[in-house]
């Protein structure tokens, strides 16, 4: 084999640093939205797609998913769908907390029976 066989099968250090620079520019763009005064749920949600993304890089290419066989897609599929069962209700009770149910109205409080 030549070298130059060889070195065609080495890792691609410019991807790599493609990658790092693009995962240290989300996280630059992480703080810059973290002093943004946002509305309360699109905070986490802006701060919730910008981790999916940095995620979905380091995986990617750093854990060498990005060559696999299909069943590892799959699994992570399995995975993603999990982790959104358990995930979305604390949203949805994040994003409702700040309401409140109404009070009994005073005719109904002066009949409801305390034991």
């Amino acid at each position: 084999m030549s070298a130059k066989n060889d070195h065609a099968h080495g890792p691609n250090v410019k991807l790599y640093l493609l990658v790092f620079g693009t995962l240290m520019f989300l996280t630059f763009v992480t703080v810059a939205v973290s002093h943004v005064q946002l509305a309360h749920p699109w905070n986490i949600v802006v701060g919730l797609i910008i981790a999916s993304i940095k995620a979905g890089l380091v995986a990617a290419f750093f854990m060498h998913l990005k060559g696999e066989h299909k069943f590892i897609y799959w699994v992570l599929g399995v995975t993603v769908v999990t982790a959104a069962i358990f995930v979305l209700p604390i949203i949805d009770s994040v994003a409702t907390a700040d309401r409140r149910l109404a009070e009994p109205a005073p005719a109904e409080a002066e009949h409801a029976h305390v034991p």
